[in-house]
């Protein structure tokens, strides 16, 4: 693969609130555009504020979500752009539908499977205090379900890696499935 050629596909980065999945989204997005390669993010927050405005946190209502994050990825991988979601996206079915859509060729489910336990430790904005007293109803890991993958293409541990490290393992994945050009390719390009 050229430096210059690029193809679509989409990292489809899913797990619990706190997890870890805009801060590892956010470093593989850097990296590649230092690679020269346009990408676009499409963050479960900031798709609900301007996409999803007025969907509430039923299954229902989430669902909706998700498929308009995979519609807008779908078009963008269709026409050579690399896609990043970065949502809870907490129903197997959903993440499966979101699959079929994009194509299993393009595809790659990112698991950050980071235990409920650390995701609350690290709450900075105080959710699951407020899930737990009552106070957020419909909250995913704890009034709400998550149903884990059961085949991810990348499955990332943020308790025992750091986020480089995490985003070392989607980018080498990238590199040996073919959508990324290796370091040596990219040398070899410019030399």
């Amino acid at each position: 693969m050229s430096n210059t050629e690029q193809k679509g596909f989409v990292l489809w980065f899913t797990g619990l609130s706190g997890a870890g999945k805009t801060t590892i989204a956010d470093i593989v997005e850097a990296r590649l555009r230092d690679r020269g390669s346009k990408i676009e993010v499409l963050d479960g927050d900031v798709v609900r504020t301007n996409l999803s405005k007025g969907l509430g946190f039923s299954r229902e209502d989430r669902d909706t979500n998700i498929a308009r994050i995979a519609f807008v990825a779908d078009l963008l991988a269709r026409n050579d752009v690399p896609v990043i979601t970065a949502a809870i996206s907490p129903y197997r079915q959903t993440r499966d539908d979101a699959r079929a859509l994009v194509g299993d060729d393009k595809f790659i489910e990112i698991h950050i499977s980071t235990p409920l336990e650390e995701c609350e430790a690290r709450d900075v904005k105080g959710l699951y205090a407020k899930a737990r007293s009552g106070e957020i109803k419909e909250f995913t890991g704890i009034s709400d379900p998550y149903e884990e993958p059961l085949n991810p293409e990348i499955t990332i541990n943020t308790v025992d890696f750091e986020p480089e490290q995490s985003a070392d393992q989607i980018l080498e994945y990238l590199e040996s499935n073919g959508f990324l050009a290796t370091a040596g390719e990219l040398e070899g390009a410019v030399a």
